[in-house]
């Protein structure tokens, strides 16, 4: 991956991360965070769609997949740290 791909990376992470945020709790967390949990969920949504045997289309798609895969990552936690 060459230094181009690896800021596109990180900027989809941190745009799927405040999307899950917003959809998830209401805001974001902070710039690090949103890259992080949106890099994690761009993992989980990744496996997911892979699952369910759905593709993504360029950096729109990636976005989608990420926010998706945010999103179940933080209902996830959120339920673990109510048990």
């Amino acid at each position: 991956m060459d230094i181009r791909g690896l800021l596109i990376f990180i900027a989809t992470g941190a745009v799927a991360g405040w999307l899950a945020g917003i959809i998830m709790k209401g805001g974001g967390f902070g710039l690090l965070g949103n890259i992080l949990i949106g890099i994690i969920g761009g993992v989980v949504g990744g496996f997911l769609l892979r699952m369910l045997a759905m593709a993504s289309g360029g950096i729109i798609g990636s976005i989608v997949i990420a926010t998706v895969g945010a999103v179940v990552l933080l209902f996830l936690v959120g339920f673990i740290k109510k048990v």
